[in-house]
Parts: C-alpha cells; sequence; structure tokens
C-alpha cells in the first residue's frame, strides 16, 4: 500500500463514458489530508504516517489532543486514521495530500462503516426461510425455530444466527476503480456502491496487487 487518504462519502450519482455507456459512480470529498504524526521502524517498530482530515475548532479538543496537534504544528483536525504505508518515509509532518494523489484507472479499497438498521429479525438479517404458511403452522412464521440443542449440549453453541442490531459495522470494499478526480474540488469518483451513509467517513487505500 503506497496511497492513502480519508474522504466524505458525497453520494451516488451516473457518468457516461466516451462510447456513451452508464457507469454508476459514488462521489467521495477525498482531502485534503495534513499529516499529523510519523512513525518510524527505528523508534516504534513500524513505519506509517497519521493523517488528520477536517478542521475543528480548538475548543472542542481535549488537552492531549490539543498537544498531540501543537506538536505537529497541524490545524486542529476531526478526524484521524494511521496508515502503514510501504513509502511512509517520503512523507512529513505537516505535507498535504489531495484528491490527486490517485488518478483515473487507479483500484482503490474503500473501508466505511455501513449504514444502522437497527434491531432487526433472521429473515432480514441472515437471509433466513419463512417457516410453512399452511393450516396449523402457527404465529411463528418469521421466527427463528429451534436452535437444535436438547438435552444435551442443553446450551446454544456461539455463532448461532438469531436476531440482533444490524448494519453499523466496519465494511470494506476492495477493487473500486477511479472513474474520475477533481483535484479543484477534491473529488474522487469510484466505480460501484460503498459503505455507510451520506455524509459518512471512508478511508480510500489503493488495491494491493497479488503477484
Amino acid at each position: 500500500m503506497k496511497k492513502a487518504i480519508i474522504g466524505k462519502k458525497v453520494g451516488m450519482t451516473q457518468i457516461f463514458d466516451e462510447n456513451g455507456k452508464v457507469i454508476p459512480v459514488t462521489v467521495i470529498e477525498a482531502g485534503p489530508c495534513s499529516v499529523v504524526q510519523k512513525k518510524t521502524v527505528e523508534k516504534e517498530g513500524y513505519a506509517s504516517i497519521q493523517l488528520g482530515f477536517e478542521d475543528i475548532e480548538e475548543r472542542k479538543l481535549t488537552k492531549p489532543q490539543k498537544g498531540h496537534f501543537q506538536k505537529s504544528g497541524v490545524s486542529p483536525k476531526r478526524h484521524l486514521k494511521e496508515f502503514r504505508l510501504e513509502n511512509a518515509d517520503s512523507f512529513n509532518v505537516g505535507d498535504e495530500i489531495k484528491a490527486d494523489i490517485f488518478a483515473e484507472g487507479d483500484r482503490v479499497d474503500v473501508t466505511g462503516i455501513s449504514r444502522g438498521k437497527g434491531y432487526a429479525g433472521v429473515i432480514k438479517r441472515w437471509n433466513a426461510r419463512r417457516t410453512p404458511s399452511s393450516h396449523g403452522g402457527g404465529p411463528v412464521h418469521r421466527h427463528a425455530g429451534s436452535m437444535g440443542a436438547s438435552a444435551s449440549p442443553s446450551r446454544i453453541f456461539k455463532g448461532k444466527i438469531g436476531a440482533g442490531q444490524m448494519g453499523a459495522e466496519q465494511v470494506t470494499v476492495q477493487n473500486l476503480d477511479v472513474v474520475k478526480v477533481d483535484p479543484e474540488l477534491n473529488m474522487i469518483a469510484v466505480r460501484g456502491a460503498i459503505p455507510g451513509p451520506k455524509g459518512g467517513i471512508v478511508y480510500l487505500r489503493d488495491t494491493v496487487k497479488n503477484d
């Protein structure tokens, strides 16, 4: 991984290629991000950079956060994320990373928090089947059904599907094409859908190629 940036999901739209073919894309407001911290192999045991995205008023920070930004000399940022880049040594604290770090034709992995869907049953959450709706089925057509445990082992094994909170989980979509980059507007358009609601924070990394 050599390139990364923090962005905000704007929404989905469609654009046309030179042949008039429709391409569904997600527009991401990517950066500008500042390098807030740099870690080295000699000191921390691994190489990485910490990026900050979206300015925030200093009065909203805690004292440790204020000290962290004062040490780096970077204006306070709302979102921080560390990336282990192969070329982390080429970046310095205070450097600014913009959308043009990526180019059309690049492949990226996008990570975000999926939309929360609240408390859901097994049919919506796990795509389970309904029970038969014929006579005598009873009012349990959308219930989970038998858990499979009897006198032995007299318990439900971990990992059994069931009702519960759905969504609001970290999801990564891999190998998305970068269709368009607009450095002036800090916009990146990637083919397809990415996780999260409009306005959600996402992390873009270049896709690692397996030789």
